[in-house]
């Protein structure tokens, strides 16, 4: 009875290896896949999207028509304390390179009262375009935005050249704006 046993169990034994190859090189296909997937997820993100502002004043204003310009989309909150820690940067960057062609646009998250927004940037003075994202339509346009604030710095060609999470190292951000600017 052993020897049956022991001959049955042979094919199984031997099957095995085959089994984990096989189940090795579906696992590598799926990372592969997903990898493929990855990349051209990130090729197609590395394009701006084609996204309508809507400012405070009711004015449309369609990202493509900024093109030909470097353009920064800042997602910030009244509430968030980075983001009001940060505005008088914003504010004096944009100071500093709107002559040489950028634009700025800063949108404010969809649970932000709208008079909150209009208070604060009436009180600030904001010199750049404010817009309310009332149905969370740009934030998922830009890769479903959360964190705030989180800012895109967006090249002539309507690339994204880079994404800040939280407040950017501002002298970096400059040496990108004064790089963008001059290509």
């Amino acid at each position: 009875m052993e020897a049956k046993n022991a001959t049955s169990a042979t094919p199984a034994a031997a099957a095995a290896p085959r089994r984990r190859l096989g189940l090795k090189l579906g696992g590598l296909a799926v990372v592969a896949a997903v990898a493929l997937f990855g990349y051209s997820s990130l090729s197609a993100r590395n394009t701006a999207p084609d996204v309508t502002f809507v400012k405070l004043d009711g004015e449309k204003v369609a990202l493509k028509d900024l093109r030909g310009k470097v353009v920064m989309v800042n997602f910030w909150a009244t509430s968030c304390t980075t983001c009001v820690g940060e505005m008088p940067q914003m504010i004096s960057t944009y100071n500093k390179y709107k002559d040489q062609g950028l634009d700025f646009v800063a949108v404010a998250m969809s649970y932000d009262p709208p008079n909150y927004v209009l208070n604060y940037t009436e009180t600030r003075k904001l010199p750049f375009k404010v817009a309310l994202d009332p149905q969370d339509t740009l934030a998922k346009a830009f890769g479903d935005v959360k964190l705030t604030p989180t800012t895109f710095v967006i090249g002539k060609d309507g690339s994204i050249l880079k994404r800040y999470v939280g407040e950017p190292q501002f002298a970096e951000l400059h040496q990108l704006l004064e790089k963008a600017l001059a290509a």
